[in-house]
């Protein structure tokens, strides 16, 4: 109907099929664009390193390959809205509009204190890959070192199992355990540090003004409801690295204020506040309001109608 086409960039290192519940509820009334990229999903591995630059060329090409001209609503959680972000700064003409759910800020990894659970990240892939190739299935892999369970992530967990099917997200996870996923996934978190980020910096980074006057929505609670729990993990993780007492007041205005920072990239951002209650992860929690919203940017965004031409009448 004249609207543009909504591309879906899950968080983490994830298949496009992290966000099927969504792409599910616009599939009938919109163009809507699932991406599983390089070493996720069912995708081939592609180069190495990788990196978010490559992966924002990589997602363009593969759409050109497909005859998907443009231009787009980018969708994009967490890491997959700092890709998305990439994407509208290096091809603004593909960019219709820019929605960011809770993207993650690149000043939140280069200023933050220690974050033990982006390091344990990075040692999970590395560690998974290591295990594949010898053999080492899933389950196996989990209880060597998994560790222990945080009880938002099971919480979350459960809820991604509600909203995707266990039996199709079991499959999704089965293939994303190989020795390809991880290494794709260990690779591309090294950027995910202080020292990986500050070689990737000026590639990865959407600083101010840097997407001129794109449509930019910027999606994300309007409170910290999950920051206790993470203030005292980072608290505890930077005290047993021999770092500096915490201040809470500070680190919660850090990631507050850096999480704002998108809303400097464009002169048309607005700021959408999800629902309360709901955390980073409202994506699955409240995955209607989303859809809803999303909607709502596609109309927003769409071209105006061409004017039809006057009509003239020859005079006799």
């Amino acid at each position: 109907n004249g609207r543009p086409a909504v591309i879906w960039l899950p968080g983490g290192h994830g298949a496009g099929f992290h966000l099927h519940h969504l792409h599910r509820q616009l599939r009938d009334e919109a163009r809507s664009i699932l991406i599983d990229r390089p070493g996720t999903g069912w995708s081939d591995l592609g180069p190495l390193p990788r990196s978010t630059a490559l992966e924002a060329e990589e997602v363009v090409a593969a759409l050109g390959q497909i005859g998907e001209p443009g231009p787009f609503v980018l969708a994009g959680h967490s890491f997959g809205g700092l890709l998305a972000a990439n994407i509208a700064r290096r091809h603004p003409n593909l960019v219709a509009g820019l929605v960011l759910l809770d993207a993650t800020p690149p000043d939140s990894i280069v200023y933050a204190p220690y974050n033990p659970i982006l390091a344990q990240m990075r040692r999970n892939a590395t560690l998974g890959a290591l295990a594949s190739l010898f053999g080492l299935g899933p389950e196996l892999q989990e209880r060597l070192w998994g560790g222990e369970q945080n009880p938002e992530a099971e919480r979350i967990a459960r809820l991604m199992e509600e909203q995707l099917g266990g039996e199709a997200l079991a499959a999704v996870r089965a293939a994303e355990s190989g020795t390809r996923a991880q290494i794709a996934a260990a690779s591309i978190y090294a950027e995910l540090s202080p020292e990986g980020m500050a070689r990737a910096g000026w590639e990865t980074v959407v600083y101010d003004g840097d997407l001129g006057d794109l449509p930019l929505y910027l999606v994300a609670p309007g409170d910290m409801l999950e920051f206790e729990n993470f203030s005292k993990t980072l608290e505890e993780a930077n005290r047993a690295q021999g770092g500096e007492a915490l201040a809470a007041s500070r680190v919660r205005r850090f990631y507050r204020e850096a999480r704002e920072r998108y809303m400097r990239a464009s002169s048309q951002a607005q700021r959408i506040v999800a629902p309360p209650g709901t955390g980073h992860n409202f994506p699955y929690e409240a995955p209607e309001f989303v859809a809803d919203l999303v909607r709502r940017v596609l109309e927003e965004t769409a071209p105006a109608p061409a004017a039809e031409a006057p009509r003239m009448q020859a005079s006799g």
